[in-house]
């Protein structure tokens, strides 16, 4: 391979979860104690508005608890390094990739300190509660939301993320699950277009047997020691 390549990193819950941050879907399919039909569909904030809202809220207030980890701060090396072209792209809807010092990520569901107006389609930062009603301040309609990717919905950035898995010279999924579309079909989107194929996760996910290379363990133990093999090479 040439000195300098072209990354698309995928995160997903699983860099987030060494830092208390629950995984999308415990034990029983719950998220949080709440099943995620109840919470995370455009049905669910029809339905039950308060619910809702209050289930963020309090996600949105637990980031205050939770820090970010090796893995969040070894990735921000990696950019920081300026060796490679770089795109990270998380599934999370967390801060900690910001906070651990990465310059530019590509929040493909969404973001908790974030709302999005369900009128004018405006996203505004939020780092506060959000009860149902709640008016947008660009155009004033009581139409605030989570700005959270729903079940259903179509996840940002699509047309940016599939552009740079074309040209990428390595993909490298972390911490994800592999089993939910389209952030599961995005090896085999990069390996048809040539890239060489990484998953660093905890355990074997749905889709390591699309990897050319698969590394199981920690994040917070695989992903800094990558990082620094990269970056000697």
């Amino acid at each position: 391979m040439r000195d300098s390549q072209t990354i698309v990193i995928l995160t997903g819950a699983g860099i987030s979860a060494e830092s208390g941050i629950a995984t999308f879907r415990g034990p029983g399919g719950l998220w949080e104690g709440h099943r995620v039909e109840d919470v995370c569909t455009p049905e669910a904030l029809a339905d039950d508005p308060v619910l809702v809202h209050r289930f963020y809220d309090a996600r949105r207030a637990a980031l205050a608890a939770v820090a970010p980890n090796a893995a969040h701060r070894a990735l921000a090396r990696l950019q920081a390094a300026d060796r490679h072209d770089v795109m990270l792209v998380t599934q999370n809807v967390d801060d900690l990739h910001e906070r651990g010092g990465a310059a530019q990520v590509l929040h493909m569901h969404g973001q908790l300190l974030s709302a999005l107006c369900a009128r004018c389609g405006a996203h505004t930062g939020w780092a506060g509660d959000m009860p149902p009603g709640t008016r947008c301040p660009a155009c004033g309609a009581p139409a605030l939301r989570p700005d959270i990717v729903f079940f259903g919905e179509m996840p940002y950035s699509m047309d940016a993320i599939e552009a740079a898995l074309a040209r990428a010279d390595l993909f490298v999924s972390i911490g994800t699950s592999g089993a939910v579309y389209p952030a599961a079909g995005f090896v085999q989107i990069a390996a048809h277009h040539g890239a060489r194929t990484l998953e660093l996760n905890l355990e074997p996910s749905a889709g390591t047997a699309w990897f050319d290379e698969a590394r199981h363990g920690p994040a917070g133990v695989l992903v800094p020691a990558w990082v620094e093999e990269l970056l000697a090479g």
